[in-house]
C-alpha cells in the first residue's frame, strides 16, 4: 500500500460553490439548490445532509517522518460531491500531480460537504491534530449563497486563520476565492468578491483569485446541478491551485 493510501487509512474526514458573468443555465439551479428557498421552509440539500467527523485525526510517526502534508480544508467542491470515484477530486489530482514531481507531500481531503465558515470555524481545532505544511482554505461559497453577512463571513475566515496560525506558525495558507451568481445583487457580489483580496491582503496570504476559473458556468465541465464539477472539471480546478501552490511546494 502506498504511503498515500497509509496516511488517508489513519484520517477519517467526511465530505459548495463563479466568474462575474455566469450563464442563466448555470444560476438557476445553483439558487435552487443551494439558497434559501423564498417563503418556504429550507429544504434539506444531500450536501447539508453530512455529518460532522467524529473520530481523532492522527497520523503515524512514520507518515509524519516521512513527508510533509497539504491540507485542503473547504465545502463540497474540495469534498468531491457528487463525483463517482473520490480520487477524481481535486486534492487527489493535486496528489498525482505531486507524486509526478517526486515531491515529499501527502494532499488530505479536508472537505465537508454544505460547510459554511461557520462550520469550518467549529471544527478548524480538530484538524489541526495533525502537522501540517500548506492549508489551503477554501469556504465562503455556502455563507454567500444564503446571504449570511458579509461581515459573519469574514469574521469567520479571520477566526480559522487566526487558529491555524496559532497553532502551527510555521504553516503556510493559501485562501481559495469564491464569486457569486449576479443575481445575489452587484453590491453584494462584488463585496464578497473581494472581501477574500482584503482577507489575503491583511494577512500576507497566497490568494487564488478564483477556484472556479475556466470552470464555473461550463455544462461540459459541471454535473447535472450546474454546480459542481465533473471529473474534467476538477482536474482544471487542480491546475488552477496548483499555480499557486506549485511554487511553495516547490519550496519558492
Amino acid at each position: 500500500m502506498s504511503e498515500y493510501e497509509n496516511k488517508q487509512l489513519n484520517l477519517h474526514f467526511t465530505a459548495c460553490t463563479m466568474p462575474k458573468l455566469i450563464r442563466l443555465c448555470y444560476i438557476i439551479p445553483l439558487v435552487l439548490i443551494l439558497s434559501c428557498g423564498g417563503g418556504e421552509s429550507k429544504k434539506t440539500t444531500p450536501e447539508e445532509t453530512a455529518t460532522e467527523p467524529t473520530e481523532t485525526s492522527q497520523l503515524t510517526e512514520d507518515s509524519k517522518n516521512s513527508a510533509g502534508t497539504i491540507l485542503c480544508f473547504g465545502d463540497s467542491i474540495t469534498a468531491g460531491y457528487g463525483l463517482e470515484n473520490s480520487n477524481d477530486a481535486f486534492p487527489a489530482v493535486l496528489q498525482q500531480k505531486i507524486d509526478s514531481l517526486n515531491l515529499n507531500y501527502v494532499v488530505v481531503n479536508s472537505g465537508l460537504s454544505g460547510e459554511t465558515t461557520a462550520g469550518g470555524k467549529s471544527r478548524i481545532g480538530w484538524v489541526l491534530n495533525q502537522n501540517i505544511d500548506v492549508f489551503i482554505l477554501e469556504l465562503g461559497a455556502n455563507d454567500g449563497l444564503r446571504g449570511i453577512p458579509l461581515s459573519e463571513t469574514l469574521d469567520n475566515l479571520q477566526s480559522i486563520i487566526n487558529t491555524v496560525e496559532e497553532k502551527s506558525p510555521n504553516t503556510k495558507i493559501i485562501l481559495a476565492g469564491m464569486q457569486l451568481p449576479p443575481n445575489m445583487g452587484q453590491d453584494y457580489t462584488t463585496e464578497f468578491r473581494e472581501l477574500y483580496v482584503q482577507i489575503a491582503e491583511a494577512n500576507n496570504l497566497s490568494l487564488i483569485p478564483f477556484i472556479l476559473k475556466n470552470v464555473a458556468g461550463i455544462a461540459a465541465l459541471n454535473q447535472k446541478d450546474g454546480i459542481h464539477p465533473t471529473a474534467e472539471g476538477h482536474k482544471i480546478v487542480a491546475h488552477t491551485v496548483w499555480e499557486v501552490l506549485g511554487p511553495i511546494a516547490n519550496g519558492n
